[in-house]
């Protein structure tokens, strides 16, 4: 089945423009969903609002949203008032300005999506805008209006095509002094930075997300199964406690363990046993 666009706007570099259109680069749909059951009567139930001081239920109609100012009182916003407070959207993507790819602060990606030509004809101007950005290995910035809130955007150049991706605002990032403030500079031996250094060079690799399950969503599935089959679910294995005295000791031991790894098995001894066959 074909990916089904959730928005679709015009998407520029002054005079030069296309027609493009997003798509939901991640599927949460995927995960295990669960519904709440009454397990008396083993019926769905359903969520109803009620009154925090009369207990009596709200109608839908009844429901507006409020806020709470710091002097205790309740300031009511009727929908119509917010409606008309939401900025009406141009459906336009302005790309009006550029940043190295390499000077983007991961902290501000939110939500990533597809943004791809939304007509044939757009395709020559969608490619001319990606692969200029893609030769000067560069991120374009723009605002527009998404789900009814003016959202910053990150637009850069993947493969055949554009990501666009949503960014946090300068107020929702937290100051990260709040949570290192407590870190101390401490001086590190030559020869535990040099154990650490080799542990991290042996288990260098390249970023494949394929390799990594989520475990969380294995047991469950599993548990599923399990249930539907009437059996027990399998239990996953359990990490042992290792005892270590120090970490000097703790960066050795992993190291060796490393080594021991790496180290092939048989081949010194195999091949010393021929020459020594041979000889003979």
């Amino acid at each position: 089945m074909s990916a089904r666009a959730i928005w679709k706007g015009h998407l520029s570099i002054g005079d030069l423009g296309c027609a493009v259109a997003l798509y939901s680069a991640v599927n949460a749909s995927e995960r295990t969903a669960f519904h709440i059951i009454n397990r008396d009567t083993g019926n769905r139930v359903r969520r109803e609002y009620a009154d925090a001081d009369t207990g009596r239920p709200v109608g839908k109609d009844d429901l507006v949203k409020g806020y709470d100012t710091s002097e205790g009182q309740t300031v009511i916003l009727e929908p119509d008032e917010i409606r008309e407070a939401v900025p009406e959207s141009d459906k336009r993507l302005e790309l009006a300005t550029f940043v190295a790819c390499d000077e983007i602060d991961t902290l501000y990606l939110e939500r990533p999506y597809f943004l791809a030509p939304a007509d044939r004809q757009s395709v020559e101007a969608y490619d001319l805008i990606r692969e200029t950005m893609e030769a000067q290995n560069v991120a374009a910035i723009a605002r527009t209006v998404l789900f009814r809130r003016v959202r910053s955007v990150l637009i850069r150049p993947q493969g055949e095509g554009l990501i666009a991706t949503t960014l946090n605002y300068d107020y929702e990032v937290r100051d990260p002094a709040e949570s290192f403030e407590g870190i101390s500079k401490v001086k590190i031996e030559t020869e535990m930075l040099d154990l650490a250094q080799h542990i991290i060079g042996t288990k260098m690799g390249e970023f494949d997300p394929g390799q990594y399950e989520d475990r969380y969503e294995s047991a469950l599935t599993e548990l599923v199964k399990a249930k539907i089959a009437g059996r027990k679910p399998k239990k996953l294995p359990k990490r042992k406690a290792e005892n270590v005295t120090s970490l000097l000791d703790a960066l050795r031991k992993s190291a060796g363990n490393d080594a021991a790894k790496q180290k092939p098995k048989g081949k010194t001894q195999s091949s010393g046993a021929t020459r020594q066959k041979k000889a003979g």
